[in-house]
């Protein structure tokens, strides 16, 4: 990176001076004797040097008013120290506001000066190298990474790339697990005007509810058992950049309460703390649950559903858009080629057949999985079907019939489309069904169904399943 010092001076013997001084210590100097000139460089040729070193009062103007422009354009312009012979308070708070880097009164002490750029390089190659990932990221996470070519694809990216050029405040994502939620944050992350500041996530349903809390908003020393020293959370972590609130239908309802209060005043208070801490951040939040459902039902607070779902995006199950296995498969074989130095370059007819007859319940996750196995474990060029480890549906299955009359095989529930069927009676089906070929064991059928098995026990209690008794009816 390059070491380029602007520096902005009128008083030429001065300015001469500091040139000499800083090209000896290595550095690349331009210099400029007033504000158009200044301007000139910076903006219409595009000078981006690490530091400027300018006069404060300037024949033709403020430098505070130029950084203040400068600023307004977004442009990269480096760290900034400011001198002056005429210093005041109301000049020194503008700088700080400004983010100038340092402010100084002429005459200046060789040795303070020093100090102050070393400082200034230092914070400006961490902001550049931040800068640079974030370009790197938000590369890596275009609006085209949510592939396909259906009009539910093509409908999603385009809602996605409409709302990251928005500012929003808060967002709720709705999808199955395995649809791309995740993959969703990220873009409307790095594609939107928070990109240089930090994504932070947390599956809500991961932790429980008095660990979540001390995670969200950090904790004092001595605020609990354990708490040995203070702890910044998450919302401050976060600061000017995005929380991302994975399987927020599993929080707790004391908990959200205080995530609400925290979303509405963006103020957090850390656990044994007194002092609250101001943050700026922005809310993407992501579900699996229909929240209005869980909001009629009590589960989920309504003031905070309606607080969070400024904007609201629901993704397709890929089972809705199997015209896009096609090109997620070829995404998928190249990506996991160039990370295991494989070279997969045909797919086999049977493979596409078996591929488009599943009907995946773990949705593109799930697809992403079994390209990832099928990659790894062939032998040569072409994707070997024997990896795909799905069920084969040109084979008959052994059938059994479940409570109610739907068909049950070794690997599948078929319903009638009828509307005889009601989803709730579906899904209450599908847990007992997974429940009994685990002879009653939670976590393996959460397993078998990919859910966590706190998801497991909440649609246990839902639907007043009782394991025991499943088996007993079996048996």
């Amino acid at each position: 990176m390059s070491n380029h010092l602007l520096i902005i001076e009128d008083e030429v013997l001065l300015a001469n001076e500091m040139d000499r001084r800083f090209r000896k210590s290595g550095w690349r100097v331009s210099i400029a004797r007033d504000i158009a000139s200044a301007r000139h460089l910076l903006v219409e040729r595009q000078l981006r040097p690490l530091v400027v070193l300018a006069d404060m009062n300037l024949p033709d103007g403020n430098s505070l008013d130029l950084l203040e422009e400068l600023h307004a354009q977004r442009a990269g312009i480096g760290e900034w120290i400011l001198l002056t012979a005429f210093g005041g308070i109301p000049d020194s708070v503008r700088a700080l506001r400004l983010g100038a880097h340092d402010f100084l009164e002429k005459p200046v002490d060789d040795t303070r000066l020093d100090l102050a750029m070393q400082r200034a390089a230092r914070s400006a190659r961490a902001h550049r190298r931040l800068s640079t990932e974030s370009a790197a990221q938000a590369a890596q996470f275009g609006v085209d990474r949510f592939v396909g070519q259906s009009n539910l694809a093509s409908d999603t990216r385009h809602m996605l790339s409409q709302i990251a050029r928005a500012d929003f405040s808060a967002l709720v994502l709705r999808g199955e697990t395995g649809s791309g939620k995740g993959l969703a944050a990220r873009i409307l992350h790095y594609n939107g005007a928070r990109a240089d500041g930090p994504l932070v996530e947390v599956n809500c349903a991961a932790l429980p509810a008095e660990l979540l809390e001390s995670e969200l908003f950090g904790h004092e020393a001595g605020a609990f058992t354990g708490a040995k020293g203070r702890r910044e959370g998450l919302f401050e972590r976060a600061h000017c950049g995005t929380l991302f609130l994975d399987e927020i239908g599993e929080m707790d309802l004391a908990l959200q309460a205080k995530l609400l209060k925290a979303v509405e005043d963006r103020r957090v208070r850390r656990v044994g703390g007194n002092d609250e801490i101001q943050v700026d951040v922005q809310i993407i939040a992501a579900t699996n649950r229909d929240l209005e459902k869980e909001v009629a039902a009590g589960r989920f607070r309504s003031d905070l559903y309606h607080r969070l779902s400024v904007f609201q995006v629901i993704l397709p199950n890929l089972g809705d858009r199997r015209e896009d296995i096609d090109e997620l498969v070829t995404t998928f074989v190249g990506e996991f080629n160039q990370r295991t130095k494989r070279r997969i370059e045909t797919v086999p007819d049977q493979v596409w057949r078996k591929l488009k007859a599943h009907h995946w319940p773990g949705n593109i996750r799930e697809l992403r999985n079994v390209i990832e196995r099928c990659v790894l474990l062939s032998t040569g060029t072409e994707l070997e079907a024997r990896w795909l480890q799905l069920p084969d549906t040109g084979e008959p299955t052994r059938r059994s019939t479940a409570p109610g009359g739907n068909a049950v095989s070794d690997d599948r529930i078929s319903f009638p489309v009828d509307g005889s069927v009601s989803l709730d009676d579906m899904e209450r089906r599908i847990i007992e069904a997974a429940l009994q070929r685990e002879h009653g064991n939670v976590t393996r059928a959460a397993g078998r169904l990919g859910i966590s098995r706190q998801t497991m026990r909440y649609r246990i209690d839902k639907y007043g399943i009782k394991p025991d008794e499943l088996l007993a009816a079996v048996s």
